[in-house]
């Protein structure tokens, strides 16, 4: 419960003030759990046979292990910011901080199946009270429209890199070490974490009023987990009845999440919120963003291993070549806004970026290392360029009491995009690709890609490389049928971010300054900014 005597934060407190060392420094003390919480999705590629060969998981064990992490962080992000919200995003994270250091350590010397499905799951609790955390504390920090922006890019080429990042970590590791090596790196970030933040992070409990709504918890769980476990089962799997069973459950619990939102006293996710100027569509253009971002690894990994031929370590090292300039395009972004640069005019160019990008991709053959190389770059800085504004739009309309929801809110349309970006674009590759196999190739490798590799190793010789250039060359045309659509997707989005993020009159004929409508806004009581 909330001390009845706190008080509601006062204008004073949200107007800008310029950062200083101490805050720039707490921000590189952040980026360390946002890396490790990136990586902690792709750590494992190059862990699993390690782990297969010394556990012995069965084939569905071996899937908890890998989507249990990612399952349980996109359910509890809404729990979770929420939580920062009202007892603090500092306390939040450094428990959370605790509890991903535990877990990892569990993980690292996990002596069966079991207890290492149940530590990657605790891995998924703590990533999922990190991520809000993080960028409440931004909002913290960070009061100066100009400075914010700047952090918030910093923080959206952290998140992207970390993804690539993580794979190569794992090759290396689990070359020179053991797989557990791969879980033990979270600790010496997490230790420096708990000695640091509480002397450097300042702590941004707001008053939020009324009893904390449990019931939603579940709600929000059976909303989200059905849905993300539809979508990614998908591409792998097809449009079988299980899956699009599961998504229906979960748009059904969804509804009901959103009723209860609208008539508790007390919601965990205040439909308030969404109602402030330029918050849905940023979380809209936030899930599409995510849609093109992450449904086109699926395709680009693959390529570059099976398409190509490339080792699993080398795949991942030639993969972190288009994440080169990530870490630039986030902050030089922020500048353009910052000199007068229309922000949905910023918002669309980034989509036309990425939309580019998967032309790219779409222009490529069975021997385009280079070219696809190119093609995942343009369309990654693109999605920064998007996520970075669309994030620092939304953190900046959303009040400062609200922060962790509204960072949750805006991680769980990613989780939501990318899943759905994984299921559309396998779908439309997978269909061109069965369209393209020989009709006598045998049944796995009209499937997959990966059947056809492991059919092909055990037919004589001309047989199996026939089969495995059909399957090149499908896959290829499969990708490029993906990429088509997916660059259509982003150029309408280019169109939706114009007409959706326009800049308000005031603001074009200088009579406002960026914000001003935010803290307007901020300056009433939190009563009436949510009266429930």
């Amino acid at each position: 419960m909330v001390n009845p005597t706190s008080t509601t934060p006062t204008p004073a407190q949200d107007t800008p003030v310029r950062a200083g060392r101490r805050e720039w420094t707490a921000l590189g003390v952040l980026m360390l759990p946002l890396l490790l919480v990136s990586m902690d999705v792709s750590v494992l590629y190059f862990a699993t046979p390690a782990i297969s060969a010394d556990l012995r998981p069965s084939g569905t064990q071996q899937l908890w292990i890998f989507d249990i992490y990612g399952f349980v962080l996109a359910g509890l992000l809404m729990t979770m910011g929420a939580l920062g919200d009202r007892f603090g995003s500092r306390r939040l994270l450094l428990t959370g901080a605790a509890a991903f250091g535990a877990a990892s350590v569990l993980a690292a010397y996990a002596d069966s199946v079991a207890t290492l499905i149940a530590a990657r799951a605790v891995l998924g609790v703590g990533g999922a009270t990190l991520m809000p955390s993080t960028m409440a504390l931004l909002r913290t920090m960070f009061t100066d429209p100009a400075e914010r922006a700047k952090a918030i890019g910093l923080w959206s080429g952290v998140m992207t890199g970390g993804i690539a990042l993580g794979s190569v970590m794992s090759g290396v590791l689990v070359e020179h070490f053991w797989w557990g090596s791969v879980f033990l790196v979270n600790l010496p970030a997490m230790l420096l974490l708990l000695a640091l933040g509480p002397v450097l992070l300042p702590e941004s409990r707001r008053t939020v009023s009324g009893r904390f709504d449990w019931p939603s918890v579940p709600l929000s769980l059976a909303a989200v987990l059905p849905v993300v476990y539809g979508l990614k089962e998908i591409p792998s799997e097809g449009w079988h009845p299980l899956y699009v069973v599961s998504v229906t459950v979960g748009l059904l619990f969804a509804a009901l999440f959103v009723h209860r939102q609208r008539t508790v006293a007390a919601p965990l996710v205040p439909l308030t919120l969404l109602r402030r100027r330029g918050f849905t569509p940023a979380l809209v253009l936030t899930l599409v963003s995510a849609f093109g971002m992450l449904g086109s690894a699926i395709y680009t990994t693959q390529y570059i291993q099976s398409v190509l031929g490339k080792s699993p370590l080398s795949a991942a090292l030639w993969s972190l070549l288009p994440s080169v300039l990530i870490g630039v395009v986030g902050p030089v972004t922020a500048a353009l806004v910052a000199r007068g640069a229309d922000r949905g005019r910023v918002v669309a160019a980034g989509f036309a970026v990425s939309a580019a990008g998967y032309v790219l991709l779409a222009l490529t053959g069975t021997d385009s290392l280079w070219l696809v190389l190119a093609g995942a770059g343009v369309l990654a800085s693109g999605a920064v360029m998007v996520m970075s504004q669309l994030t620092d739009m939304a953190m900046g309309t959303a009040p400062a009491e609200r922060a962790g929801t509204a960072s949750s809110l805006l991680e769980t349309a990613t989780e939501l995009g990318g899943a759905l970006g994984m299921a559309f674009l396998g779908s439309v590759g997978a269909a061109v690709y069965r369209h393209q196999m020989p009709s006598d190739a045998p049944g796995p490798a009209r499937e997959t890609l990966g059947g056809a590799l492991a059919t092909a190793a055990q037919l004589p010789g001309r047989t199996g490389e026939a089969l495995l250039t059909s399957a090149r060359e499908a896959f290829t045309h499969g990708m490029c049928a993906a990429a088509v659509t997916g660059a259509v997707v982003l150029v309408l989005a280019a169109v939706g971010a114009v007409v959706s993020l326009r800049r308000p009159a005031t603001e074009r004929t200088g009579t406002g300054q960026p914000g001003e409508e935010r803290r307007d806004a901020d300056k009433r009581p939190v009563e009436q900014l949510d009266p429930r």
